[in-house]
């Protein structure tokens, strides 16, 4: 058997809020996510779900325990080595899109691949697939601010996808989109899921998402309740 795409190993966060009140964001939590999966860390509001998220992509550093992606433990990484691992091995999808807005869709989207060193060739090809992917070949040349929300949640999504990582972690992705919009986007990612093997982690609270999750983790106070996979 191959060894799980994540690995989290007894994962802590805490916040020191006063000298009297440590707040566990994360509390000696392991889990493991394979390679395809399409799993939604849900749960109330200041359960952790995103706190996780952001150690999984080492966006944050853990107070205690390991993150291994690849068999890499990134917890060990200094700033410099976690930089150059996210570039190349995660991409991002956050609710604010985080779009750099003097860019076009097509710059925004080759952006990171000007930051690995890619050929313009290689790049030029790239971004044509990846917005081909999610819809908006047409749409390469304009800017954010020309965009609806959800066009620019699809950049957000060819973006992230451009420098294939190993895997896309989105937080909120929905949280800014009308209904009908966020099901079409969500739609896009299933089927990049299903057609492409990408595997994508969301933190959300949102039913769209947790109807289309292959499987659900349940977070409370800062702990796994429950970790459930659907029956295909």
């Amino acid at each position: 058997m191959t060894e799980p795409l994540i690995q989290t190993r007894h994962l802590c966060r805490y916040f020191e809020q006063s000298s009297d009140i440590t707040v566990k964001a994360v509390d000696d939590v392991s889990v493991d996510i394979e390679a395809g999966e399409f799993t939604a860390i849900i749960g109330p509001s200041g359960s952790g779900k995103t706190t996780l998220l952001h150690l999984i992509g080492g966006l944050d550093n853990p107070t205690a325990g390991d993150v291994l992606l690849n068999g890499q433990n990134i917890a060990k990484f200094s700033a410099g080595e976690l930089s150059r691992f996210r570039r190349d091995h995660t991409g991002f999808v956050f609710q604010s899109y985080n779009l750099i807005p003097v860019l076009s869709a097509e710059e925004n989207v080759e952006y990171v691949m000007l930051l690995q060193g890619l050929d313009a060739a290689k790049r030029k090809q790239r971004v044509a697939e990846t917005l081909a992917q999610v819809g908006l070949s047409e749409y390469g040349s304009r800017r954010p601010n020309k965009l609806s929300g959800g066009q620019q949640q699809r950049v957000a999504v060819a973006r992230a996808m451009a420098s294939h990582p190993d895997i896309i972690l989105a937080d909120e992705p929905t949280a800014n989109l009308d209904s009908k919009t966020g099901i079409a986007l969500l739609d896009v990612m299933k089927e990049l899921n299903e057609t492409l093997g990408m595997t994508f982690v969301f933190s959300t609270h949102d039913e769209k998402i947790m109807k289309r999750a292959s499987r659900l983790i349940h977070m409370v106070d800062g702990k796994i309740e429950r970790d459930e996979r659907k029956t295909p």
